[in-house]
């Protein structure tokens, strides 16, 4: 009688050895599993960072309207009248429009009509006025570049630097994401495996409590099963706290369309998809090496801020030379100009035309500002070399870790195999009467903190694959 006990006991433990093993299946019906990929579309389709990098574009075309603004087209009007003790001094009213051209020039046209007694001679009009049209056109300085073809030029550049902002934007976001999502899956294993465990060691200690009843085993062995039990209990309180906040972090990362934040559902869990080792050859990481010094957004908003300061040195070397400006005007005693206004004799004789020169003697503003944005071009050359540089290392180290990483996840998927055929040798052991409760319990608490170390390391894995692509400047290669 004192030996069924004994056979139930043995059977228990070797249908429940299996601690915790990779790849628990679970109902289909019971779960619902998130991908890190859908994960993925979820933040870059509603997450408020994303939908605010998506503004830098957005920001960048309203920048290059103001710079346009520069060539609207100015219609001007002045209008004044004095008058006093009862005596007319003058009357005045000029209009004019003025159209800036891309390549320099400017169309001029305006209608002016002035009278009065004190008037000053050369303002005089006819009765019904004067109309004019023309053209100033700068033959010195911002013939080839002046200060609003500058701010265009440069605006022009800025919707690719905003996607450059955008691209980095949401590779922060998305490194952030998979930080949060392999730490959720990696609690959640955790919690796994201590549940069983926990389970695994109460059907124990019901079993020693009934054993050491019937005087099979001493009464100390109840206490060393109702110990681990509780140790066991502690364990898996600590990984629910973790597991549960780990979940909350990755809440923090879901949004519907209407801005509202969302929560996981209950019975929601992780998928393991993504952890598998995933060799990347020399030659994969030379390619990457390579697109990440083109497209990484640090390089392409250096590449264009040297662009931008191109313009700005062809600027500063075009103010060094004088202003010559010349500016003529067709006139016309009427609102309106007619077919014979633009006839040779015409034009000989009704005409308004002008030319101003300047030149500072030093030149030591222009001059200075020119050197200036030279040395501004040189250490962004710096800047680019640098940044390629430490791109480089940084993807190279990334590797590294991720070669590391394969070797030891390899090494400690057999320590989990040893320390499994240890845990089953020693129940084997048990039951031929050449072993102890405290020596069970002590393989199994290795064949636990192996499992432990593997789903730690995997979750690493997943995070440096993650990192290494962020370091290349693309995580949606991912």
């Amino acid at each position: 009688m004192r030996r069924y006990p004994f056979l139930v006991f043995s059977l228990l433990l070797l249908c429940l050895t299996g601690i915790a093993r990779p790849g628990i299946a679970q109902s289909s019906d019971s779960v619902r599993v998130l991908t890190m990929h859908a994960l993925y579309e979820q933040v870059l389709a509603h997450h408020p960072l994303a939908a605010q990098a998506a503004l830098l574009a957005r920001q960048a075309d309203q920048e290059i309207r103001m710079a346009r603004g520069g060539f609207d087209p100015v219609i001007s009007s002045k209008y004044g009248e004095k008058q006093f003790s009862d005596k007319e001094y003058y009357t005045y009213w000029n209009n004019s429009l003025r159209v800036p051209l891309w390549f320099g020039p400017q169309l001029l046209a305006g209608y002016e009509r002035n009278s009065g007694p004190y008037l000053n001679p050369e303002k005089y009009t006819p009765s019904n006025g004067l109309s004019y049209a023309g053209i100033a056109i700068p033959l010195g300085q911002g013939l080839f570049m002046d200060e609003r073809r500058a701010i265009v030029r440069q605006a022009q550049l800025l919707p690719q630097m905003a996607e450059a902002d955008r691209l980095k934007l949401v590779n922060k976001l998305l490194l952030d994401v998979a930080k949060d999502y392999w730490d959720w899956l990696y609690y959640y294993n955790e919690v796994q495996v201590y549940r069983e465990a926990l389970e695994l060691a109460e059907v124990r200690t019901r079993a020693v409590n009934e054993r050491a009843r019937q005087g099979d085993l001493a009464a100390i062995d109840t206490v060393e099963a109702r110990t681990e039990a509780l140790n066991r209990r502690v364990l898996l309180s600590a990984a629910l706290q973790q597991y549960n906040n780990s979940k909350l972090r990755v809440e923090m990362h879901l949004w519907d369309e209407g801005n509202q934040p969302l929560e996981l559902a209950a019975n929601a869990i992780p998928s393991a998809e993504g952890t598998e080792l995933d060799p990347l050859s020399p030659e994969d990481l030379q390619e990457l090496v390579a697109l990440a010094k083109v497209n990484h957004p640090d390089i392409v908003k250096l590449d264009l801020k040297g662009q931008q300061l191109e313009v700005e040195r062809r600027f500063a070397a075009d103010k060094l030379k004088p202003k010559l400006d010349v500016e003529y005007n067709l006139l016309q005693s009427d609102f309106f100009m007619n077919g014979e206004a633009f006839q040779a004799p015409y034009m000989r004789n009704n005409y308004k035309v002008g030319i101003s020169f300047s030149q500072p003697l030093f030149l030591r503003q222009e001059r200075g500002k020119l050197q200036l944005t030279k040395i501004k071009q040189q250490e962004v050359g710096f800047q680019q070399s640098f940044t390629l540089r430490a791109i480089e290392n940084a993807v190279q180290m990334v590797y590294n870790e991720w070669l590391a990483l394969e070797e030891q996840i390899a090494l400690q998927e057999q320590m989990v195999v040893n320390a499994r055929i240890l845990q089953e040798g020693e129940i084997i052991k048990f039951r031929a009467g050449e072993s102890s409760i405290f020596l069970i319990n002590a393989r199994e608490q290795k064949l636990l903190e192996s499992q432990i170390k593997l789903y730690d390391m995997r979750s690493k894995y997943a995070k440096i694959k993650a990192q290494l692509y962020w370091s290349a400047g693309n995580m949606q290669q991912e």
